[in-house]
């Protein structure tokens, strides 16, 4: 059974390998950093490319503030380097591979079919501070954490 993350709730903890083959875990940066921890369909489809070059043109913004981004797909680690190599994404890509980390997130699919779109910004402390879900809106998931990362700045909790 799926948990639903949501807003105010503490982030399930997990680890998987990154496009390299590391393992990266949520945990690696509580304390830290500010987490921007988005969930897409497939790498190399159209929307999914327009999202991850929108976080790669964002991504100075989101580092100044102390903030991280990490993608999540299905795809194993190989076409996750073939992606980052291929459109330069200076951030983490995570195989998700079996969708477990996707459930525990209650991340849905649309039509029953296509693998969610949705993106959760988690504070220094690891709880959730924002949710966005659209799929056919990737570009939006850029702007709408973009402005929680800044707000958590603010305040003097982006890291």
């Amino acid at each position: 059974m799926a948990s639903r993350s949501r807003k105010g709730t503490p982030a399930p903890d997990f680890t998987l390998h990154e496009a390299e083959g590391r393992p990266v875990s949520l945990t690696d940066f509580r304390g830290q950093n500010v987490v921007v921890l988005y969930f897409y369909p497939k790498d190399d489809t159209p929307g999914c490319t327009r999202e991850a070059c929108g976080f790669h043109d964002a991504y100075e913004d989101f580092t100044a503030t102390g903030a991280v981004v990490i993608g999540v797909s299905a795809d194993p680690p190989d076409r996750h380097r073939s992606f980052r190599s291929r459109h330069q994404l200076p951030f983490v890509l995570l195989s998700d591979s079996d969708g477990t980390v996707r459930k525990t997130y209650g991340v849905p699919k649309t039509l029953g079919l296509i693998s969610g779109r949705v993106t959760f910004v988690i504070d220094r402390d690891g709880v959730i501070q924002h949710v966005f879900s659209s799929q056919f809106s990737p570009l939006a998931h850029i702007d709408e954490a973009l402005e929680i990362v800044r707000k958590l700045a603010e305040r003097g909790d982006a890291g």
